[in-house]
């Protein structure tokens, strides 16, 4: 099937548009872009020089795909943005092509930038993530698989949060959230572990609990620091996958985690 182009659209003639593609009144698509069959880009959206987009895409009205780097480095170096299939892009999102350091930026399939998302230069994010209004990527981020980040979060630069996080709503990330965790509180702080999201993506009993034993070491137990508490892990916790995802992200997190809580006179500290 055809593609569908408003009259009122504004599109290069080089642009690369693939099959079934409805571009609704007042969009811009510049001559360096590339867009995937099945594709909805809705009035007033902007898919600048460097967008490539894959196949059954939404983007919502205001929309602003591709533009150059917040980056005061930038020089005009060609870069690219990378956006999945079946991703979802909602009103005025404003996504950033890369720099020199990683050349590009990508979101990966079926991903969900709810209104007001800004994603900045040389982030990844990687499959099925959920971004609610207002959360502020910087530079250089890594967003793992399956991780739901809540409304009016700002991520630091090159922060690193691993698979299957959930993010409470308002929250300010200074540091790398290891995998399949809740985090929240301020400064922010474990609040467990993400059981709901394990269990509803198929983990067992067995490995939730697994989980939870070894976040109790890492977060929790009394007179553990983290060098000790991995080495307390890696002799007394099982092998599998999901101890050494842990491992793996903690040894590596050049930054630094987040930290457990304790309560203290009724109140929680990190």
């Amino acid at each position: 099937m055809s593609s569908v182009h408003h009259q009122l659209a504004s599109i290069h003639p080089n642009a690369k548009i693939g099959s079934n593609v409805k571009i609704d009144p007042f969009v811009v698509i510049e001559e360096d872009v590339v867009i995937g069959d099945n594709t909805w880009i809705g009035p007033h959206a902007v898919i600048m020089n460097g967008t490539r987009m894959g196949e059954n895409c939404k983007i919502f009205p205001g929309a602003v795909l591709g533009a150059i780097p917040q980056d005061l480095k930038f020089s005009n170096e060609p870069t690219t943005l990378e956006i999945g299939n079946n991703v979802v892009i909602r009103e005025y999102c404003t996504l950033n092509i890369g720099t020199a350091a990683n050349k590009t930026t990508i979101i990966k399939d079926n991903c969900m930038l709810m209104a007001y998302v800004h994603v900045a230069h040389d982030c990844v994010i990687e499959e099925n993530c959920v971004l609610a209004n207002n959360v502020t990527l910087a530079g250089h981020i890594h967003i793992g698989k399956y991780v739901i980040i809540g409304g009016l979060v700002a991520v630091h630069q090159f922060v690193n949060i691993g698979d299957h996080v959930y993010l409470g709503g308002g929250s300010l990330v200074r540091k790398d959230i290891p995998p399949y965790i809740k985090a929240a509180r301020e400064p922010l702080s474990y609040v467990g572990i993400n059981s709901v999201g394990l269990r509803r993506r198929g983990f067992s009993s067995e490995q939730v609990n697994q989980i939870q034993d070894i976040y109790r070491i890492l977060f929790v137990k009394k007179g553990f620091n983290t060098k000790t508490a991995i080495e307390y892990i890696e002799s007394e916790i099982s092998p599998s996958q999901e101890r050494d995802r842990i491992l793996q992200f903690v040894k590596n997190a050049d930054r630094g985690i987040i930290r457990g809580f304790r309560q203290l006179n009724g109140t929680y500290l990190s």
